[in-house]
């Protein structure tokens, strides 16, 4: 039987451009080694930084018998269903003696429920009328062009609309896709909110992090008779290790490893599958390239409403084509629901979308959590696969 000194624990971080988030993850993984002095506990990155997880993995499987590999993300896009596995499976043909098993991604779990609703109950405090039922509260994800990834946030802002007594629960993306922070603000104040609670879900800092807070200042200054707040990122929180630890603990006993075929196959639902291809990131904030064409529907932007608790629109729901929200709908029966049907949005998968500032969108259509990867990542290592 392996014993545990056989093993390496290998800790994903996506990398950053913004050198302070990817000191954040070294700094985590050293609080997580200072709790497990037994443990080998080492740390690659997708992209942006070193190590870059081929060679990090090349190395863990060097000195190791056995590699557990940890996802230190928050949802399923291209990196945790490709980019990950792609370089789990080239390391196991370089080190055909060692064993590699993969942990499930952070994912939609109790443990982030209760970050969130600690991190909101803090953010309450802040406010001269901590009222939820004036309170608009909005959870902003990355964005992806994975409707897994997409899909991972809208479910965290259903369980959070369940768990808190707020009018409005709403879903907004950094980039790549719909609805944005300032079209999900804008409809909560035309809705009455007087407070507006942003939550970023975010592990650590980087471009995107400081992109949100001058978001925040310009909202400020665009509606000055609503008072904003915004919660922090929440990676160091002590569930995150707790979840690690969990996972360690059930891969060590040979349960709850990812199987590598399965996860990688084609989603059926994603038009560009077929001749899907993974381009470089040209920058943290949103600029990956994806092949293919065809529409990108969105069906509904993820809302979630109490009923008779907030002023509604003229006609019941609006409708808004191009960079608009997709769907809002109020209803009043008692209990809110993500509305999918009417408001829907085009985008052709080679038109791109920029973010320009902090403020709008236009143009390129990119996926910064979609798999790909740096343009540095082969430099490490000279036989590491390129492109992929």
């Amino acid at each position: 039987m392996m014993s545990t000194s056989d093993d390496t624990i290998l800790l994903v971080g996506h990398g950053s451009r913004e050198a302070s988030g990817n000191a954040e993850i070294l700094q985590f993984a050293e609080q997580w080694r200072a709790l497990h002095p037994d443990r080998r506990i080492e740390v690659g990155f997708i992209e942006f930084a070193d190590p870059l997880l081929h060679p990090a993995i090349d190395r863990a499987a060097r000195t190791s018998r056995r590699v557990l590999v940890l996802p230190l993300i928050l949802n399923a896009a291209g990196h945790v269903r490709h980019d990950i596995p792609e370089a789990i499976q080239w390391a196991q043909k370089r080190h055909p003696q060692v064993e590699f098993r993969y942990a499930p991604h952070l994912g939609v779990s109790d443990p982030l429920l209760r970050i969130l609703k600690r991190l909101l109950r803090q953010a309450m405090l802040t406010l001269d009328v901590p009222d939820p039922h004036t309170t608009g509260l909005v959870l902003l994800g990355r964005g992806s062009s994975d409707r897994l990834a997409n899909g991972d946030v809208a479910k965290m802002a259903r369980w959070l609309w369940e768990v808190s007594d707020h009018a409005r629960v709403d879903l907004a993306f950094t980039g790549v896709t719909f609805p944005r922070l300032e079209e999900v603000v804008r409809d909560q104040v035309r809705l009455g909110m007087m407070q507006v609670i942003v939550l970023p879900y975010y592990l650590f800092t980087g471009t995107l992090i400081q992109r949100i807070g001058r978001q925040m200042q310009n909202l400020a200054r665009q509606y000055p008779q609503v008072r904003f707040a915004h919660t922090r990122y929440f990676g160091f929180e002590p569930e995150i290790m707790q979840m690690l630890d969990e996972r360690v603990a059930a891969l060590r006993a040979g349960q709850g490893a990812v199987d590598l075929d399965a996860l990688m196959q084609p989603d059926p639902f994603r038009r560009d599958e077929g001749h899907h291809h993974h381009h470089h990131h040209h920058g943290e904030d949103g600029h990956h390239h994806h092949e293919g064409h065809g529409h990108h529907h969105h069906a509904g932007d993820g809302c979630h409403h109490r009923g008779g608790e907030v002023p509604h629109h003229d006609g019941g729901h609006a409708h808004h084509h191009g960079d608009g929200p997709l769907h809002h709908h109020t209803q009043h029966a008692g209990h809110g629901h993500a509305h999918d049907g009417h408001g829907h949005q085009h985008a052709h998968e080679h038109a791109h979308h920029h973010d320009h500032g902090d403020g709008h969108a236009h143009g390129h259509r990119h996926d910064e959590s979609a798999s790909g990867h740096g343009h540095d990542e082969a430099a490490s290592t000279p036989d590491v696969p390129h492109g992929h």
